[in-house]
């Protein structure tokens, strides 16, 4: 599988991640959350950053479905799922990751025809630290 490139902007994210916890960037000056991480605010210009939790539920805003020909890796574990989440405290923040049944469970574990855009979810991470995501109970 492919590991993130963790550039000096992102590094804390991914840190968070490792421990169990969704961040995202926030300016220090304005308050305007950011995603993904970046130097300065595209809202005031400030160079001050912070890392604010987030509640890690958000709901399916799009997603694929990819088929192979595929990265030979991925192409053993297709079809599978990408989601992009929106974020229920950061509406304009969309994630990206993987719809799976449970945490630890395998790319595929979740039908393509149980994904459904506006879907409520919840983070779970992998052991490596990357943010999947599981159907929230109603």
């Amino acid at each position: 599988m492919l590991s993130p490139v963790i550039d000096p902007e992102g590094a804390a994210f991914w840190r968070y991640a490792a421990e169990g916890e969704l961040r995202v960037q926030a300016c220090a000056a304005c308050g305007e959350v950011r995603f993904p991480p970046r130097p300065c605010c595209p809202h005031c210009q400030s160079f001050g950053s912070e890392w604010r939790i987030t509640s890690g539920r958000g709901r399916i805003w799009s997603y694929v479905v990819p088929h192979p020909p595929l990265l030979p890796e991925y192409a053993e574990q297709a079809p599978y799922n990408v989601v992009l989440v929106e974020l229920a405290d950061a509406p304009r923040i969309r994630v990206v990751g993987n719809l799976v049944a449970k945490a630890g469970a395998p790319l595929g574990s979740v039908p393509p025809e149980r994904v459904r855009i506006g879907a409520r979810v919840q983070v779970v991470f992998t052991e490596a630290g990357l943010p999947q995501w599981v159907l929230e109970r109603s």
